[in-house]
C-alpha cells in the first residue's frame, strides 16, 4: 500500500492508501461521514486534494480501491481497460489530467476517443479537484449519442423521462398521468413506470397497457415498467412487448450481490431484448439506475468514499451499453446527502463522470422530504444540469411522486428547461409532437384541438 502525504500550514498530512487518500480528498458529504472515512477537517480535505492532484493517472491500474481477487466489478474495469484510448493521458497525474480536461484545445471530438480509457477511479479523483463549475464545463464538451425510437444525445436536445407512477399500480390512474405528460413534451427518453408491487402479472399488465397507449397515439417513443431484471427476462420470455430492461447497479459486487443481480445476468438480459429487434432507430436496449450511497447502505462499500463508488457503478453501465442512465442524486436521503448543497455538488458529479466515461448520463433531480433541501435547490441542479448539457432528466406529476414519496422534477420544469435554455425534444419525438399540435418550432404551444382529442382518446 503506498502512502501519500503533504505538507499543509506546516503540518504533515499522511494518507494510507489510494482509498484513504481519495476519500479525504471528496467535498463534504454526510455519507462519507457516517462511513467514518471523510476528512476530519476541511484543512485536512485540502492537503488530500494536494496530495492527490500529484498522483500519477497510472496508479488507479496497480491500485485497486477494491481488491481484485474479491469483485468482479474490479476485475471488469482493469480487464476491459482500453490501453490505446488511454494513451494520451497515461502521462499525466490527477492535476494534470484536469487542466488538460479544462484545456480549450481539447473538444468533444478528443474525449470521445478517450472516453474508454477512463476508469471509474481516474474519473472520480479528478472530479474531486474540480469545482461545480469545472463539472459543468467539461460535462458540456462530452456527446453521447444513443437510440432506440428516438435518438438521444444530439447537440441542442434534451430528454426526459416521463414517470407516471400510482400506489396502487392502477392503470386509469398511470394512463391519465402519461397524457398530463405527453401534453408537456415529456416522454422522449423513455415512459417509464416504477411499480408498486414486485408482481410479474402486474409488471406485464403495465407494459401491456404503456406499449398500447404507445401503438394506438403512433408515439416514437420506448417504454420501461422498471421492475427487477430477472422480472422482465420473465416477461420477455412470455412474449410481452418488452422495449427496455431497467436495473439499479452499483459499484462493488457486495453491493449488486444486495440487488440481486451479477454483470453475466445483466448481459443476458441485454441479449433477450435484443433479440426483440423493437427498435426503429437504434437497439440500446438497456436502462441502469445509480445513485450515491447506495453501496454504503448495504454494507459493501469497502472503505471506499460513495462518489467514487458512484463512478463505479457506471462502469458498470457502460460495461452493456445502455439507451440511458441516470443517477437518483438525493434520493437515498440525508444520511448520504444532507442537504441541497450537497446534492447539487453530488448531481453535477455524477453527470460529469458519466458523460467522461461515455455515458448516455440522465438525473433524477431529486430529494426526500426529511433532507434539508427544497424545490428551489432542484430548480438550481436542473439550470445547471441543462447547462452541462444532461442527456435527460426525469419528471413526475406536480414534482411530487406519490408512490415512491420523494420530489422530483414536474412535467412543465421539462418545459422551462427547454424554453429558457432553448433545448428541443428528440427529433422523432419532436415531430410527432408537432403533427399533434403540441409543438412548433420546437416550442410549446398553449393546448388545441389536437391535443384535447389526445386526451379524449
Amino acid at each position: 500500500m503506498t502512502v501519500y502525504s503533504t505538507t499543509l500550514g506546516g503540518e504533515v498530512f499522511r494518507f494510507d492508501g489510494l482509498a484513504r487518500l481519495m476519500a479525504a480528498a471528496t467535498p463534504e458529504r454526510s455519507g462519507d461521514q457516517l462511513a467514518g472515512i471523510a476528512a476530519g477537517s476541511a484543512v485536512e480535505r485540502v492537503a488530500a486534494q494536494v496530495a492527490l492532484a500529484e498522483v500519477p493517472l497510472r496508479a488507479f491500474l496497480d491500485e485497486p480501491l477494491v481488491p481484485y481477487e474479491a469483485d468482479e466489478v474490479t476485475r471488469m474495469i482493469l480487464d476491459t481497460h482500453d490501453v490505446a484510448a488511454f494513451a494520451p493521458v497515461a502521462g499525466m497525474t490527477v492535476g494534470g489530467f484536469r487542466d488538460w480536461l479544462l484545456s480549450e484545445r481539447v473538444l468533444p471530438d478528443r474525449l470521445a476517443r478517450l472516453a474508454k480509457g477512463v476508469t471509474p477511479e481516474m474519473a472520480a479523483a479528478v472530479s474531486k479537484l474540480m469545482r461545480n463549475r469545472d463539472l459543468i464545463a467539461v460535462a458540456r464538451k462530452c456527446r453521447v449519442q444513443t437510440a432506440f425510437r428516438t435518438t438521444l444525445g444530439l447537440p441542442g436536445r434534451m430528454g426526459s423521462r416521463l414517470q407516471p407512477n400510482h400506489p396502487a399500480d392502477d392503470l386509469a390512474g398511470i394512463a391519465a398521468a402519461t397524457l398530463d405528460g405527453l401534453l408537456y413534451g415529456v416522454g422522449d427518453a423513455v415512459i417509464g413506470v416504477n411499480p408498486a408491487s414486485d408482481s410479474v402479472a402486474t409488471a406485464t399488465e403495465l407494459l401491456h397497457m404503456l406499449d398500447g397507449l404507445r401503438d394506438r397515439h403512433g408515439i416514437p417513443a420506448q417504454t420501461c415498467v422498471l421492475t427487477h431484471v430477472t422480472n422482465t427476462l420473465e416477461m420477455i420470455e412470455a412474449g410481452a412487448p418488452v422495449d427496455l430492461v431497467f436495473q439499479s447497479v452499483a459499484g462493488t459486487q457486495a453491493a449488486n450481490d444486495g440487488f440481486g443481480v451479477t454483470l453475466a445476468m445483466l448481459e443476458e438480459a441485454r441479449q433477450a431484448a435484443l433479440s426483440l429487434g423493437r427498435g426503429t432507430v437504434g437497439q440500446n436496449v438497456m436502462y441502469l439506475e445509480t445513485g450515491q450511497g447506495s453501496a454504503l447502505s448495504a454494507g459493501a462499500h469497502h472503505g471506499v468514499d460513495q462518489q467514487t463508488l458512484e463512478a463505479r457503478a457506471q462502469a458498470v453501465a457502460r460495461h452493456i451499453d445502455p439507451l440511458i442512465v441516470n443517477t437518483v442524486v438525493g434520493f437515498i436521503g440525508p444520511e448520504y446527502l444532507y442537504d441541497g448543497k450537497q446534492i447539487l455538488r453530488a448531481g453535477l458529479e455524477d453527470h460529469f463522470t458519466g458523460k467522461l466515461m461515455g455515458l448516455p448520463m440522465g438525473v433524477d433531480v431529486c430529494y426526500t422530504n426529511h433532507a434539508e433541501a427544497d424545490q428551489d435547490d432542484m430548480d438550481v441542479l436542473m439550470t445547471c444540469l441543462g447547462t452541462a448539457g444532461v442527456h435527460f432528466l426525469i419528471a413526475v406529476p406536480g414534482a411530487d411522486d406519490v408512490m415512491l414519496n420523494y420530489q422530483s422534477l414536474a412535467f412543465h420544469d421539462i418545459a422551462y428547461m427547454r424554453e429558457t435554455m432553448g433545448l428541443r425534444a428528440a427529433p422523432e419525438y419532436e415531430a410527432w409532437l408537432e403533427a399533434v399540435g403540441l409543438v412548433e418550432d420546437g416550442r410549446l404551444l398553449p393546448e388545441g384541438a389536437a391535443a384535447r382529442r389526445l386526451l379524449a382518446s
